[in-house]
């Protein structure tokens, strides 16, 4: 994994925006009603041009876009998670949605997770959640969400090993060295209707031993991993009543340790992770503090850590890093820009935001970064703007550092 010895790198968290005819054909093909061959040829064409257009914006450590998880709409809050629904044997779909799921209420001593219409934010937000021109929004609701019915099993080499294979080709055309492209981690995966393993705890270990295939087939083709697991922080919200820090701890901890046990043997310097609170537009009241998670974070065995630090509800966390000992070995990928806003950040604040994190943990462990995904968040046309503006704020920091 590069570092930033000689300037500050830029990368983003994954997603970014599909092209309307390929959100189309997404669409089409989730309905059955597209030629796959075509549909393929048409994807490694927009991988290709996604690879370009991060070149060109001044993105040091591209991604693949995740053009290969399918988005059918527009606005999709979805597609970095439920495609691995295509991608694991075991699961039914049974006609619930995101929000049909039943309702958990913890108790002392016995934290769950609740369903998602059953989260705290959206709870005290009622009316701003339920009116369509507030602006807070978490996209259509897919009626799709399956239930693990058997033993999980991964199913989806053919599918990764297409992503792979695009990716690479549009690396290499763009002329560039290092691109890393994310998978969906144990504890995010398995936020689903169990009817199969006999607690959560056996089910969240299932779904690493699954995802590991994903996992060890993008280090192995010579790709930098990324494991996108928000719920490590963004279960907090989704269990009620609220727990005290501690209690949370404790609950994140399996989940934890079921990523590194999907992650064993892997290099650590080929690994990167991503931290978030949940990408929807919306007040976010309920989430738990960084300094309450950063040391369960720190825990997972990668060499790198992405997080939201760009947003008004997590930009004071900087601060954090001063108490906070990251390893020396490790680096982060703070978000300096943000999804969750329409305003494209200035370049000095961009380069403002990188100087605070430099001068607490040092300039060559700094690769500036998004919040979290910007496809299917903002308008294609902003979500370009904002990496165009991370990386000239970026050369700012840089000109000021070196």
């Amino acid at each position: 994994m590069r570092r930033s010895s000689d300037r500050i790198l830029t990368s983003h968290a994954g997603s970014l925006p599909r092209p309307d005819a390929l959100v189309e054909a997404n669409h089409q093909r989730e309905a059955g009603k597209v030629d796959e061959a075509a549909f393929q040829k048409s994807l490694t064409a927009s991988v290709g041009d996604v690879v370009r257009r991060q070149v060109a914006a001044g993105i040091a450590v591209p991604g693949d876009g995740e053009y290969g998880k399918s988005m059918g709409s527009k606005v999709n809050y979805r597609a970095w998670w439920s495609y691995s629904f295509t991608r694991l044997g075991g699961l039914k779909v049974t006609g619930l949605g995101l929000y049909d799921f039943p309702v958990r209420r913890s108790s002392p001593g016995n934290v769950v997770l609740s369903s998602f219409g059953d989260r705290r934010d959206r709870l005290r937000f009622a009316e701003a959640y339920g009116d369509r021109d507030s602006g807070v929004s978490t996209g259509p609701r897919a009626t799709d969400w399956p239930v693990c019915v058997a033993p999980l099993s991964y199913t989806g080499h053919s599918a990764i090993a297409a992503d792979i294979a695009n990716f690479k080709a549009a690396l290499a055309a763009n002329g560039v060295a290092e691109g890393f492209m994310t998978s969906i981690g144990p504890g995010s995966a398995s936020r689903i209707g169990n009817d199969h393993y006999k607690s959560d705890e056996e089910f969240v270990f299932a779904c690493a031993e699954a995802m590991r295939e994903e996992y060890k087939a993008i280090v192995e083709a010579g790709l930098i991993l990324q494991i996108d697991d928000p719920a490590i922080a963004e279960n907090f919200d989704q269990i009620n009543p609220e727990p005290t820090a501690e209690e949370y701890r404790k609950f994140t901890m399996p989940r934890i340790e079921a990523l590194n046990h999907a992650l064993r043997g892997l290099p650590k310097d080929r690994i990167r992770f991503h931290l978030c609170w949940g990408s929807w537009h919306g007040p976010h009241t309920t989430d738990i503090a960084m300094r309450d998670i950063v040391d369960v974070m720190l825990r997972i065995d990668a060499g790198a850590y992405s997080f939201e630090a760009g947003n008004v509800r997590h930009e004071h966390e900087w601060s954090v890093w001063k108490d906070t000992k990251l390893p020396d070995d490790k680096v982060i990928l703070p978000g300096v820009v943000s999804h969750a806003t329409n305003v494209v950040e200035h370049p000095e604040l961009v380069a403002e935001r990188i100087g605070r994190f430099a001068s607490l943990v040092g300039r060559e462990r700094i690769i500036a970064s998004t919040d979290c995904g910007l496809g299917g968040r903002v308008h294609p046309q902003i979500a370009w703007a904002k990496l165009e503006t991370l990386a000239q704020g970026a050369a700012i920091a840089s000109k000021q550092l070196w």
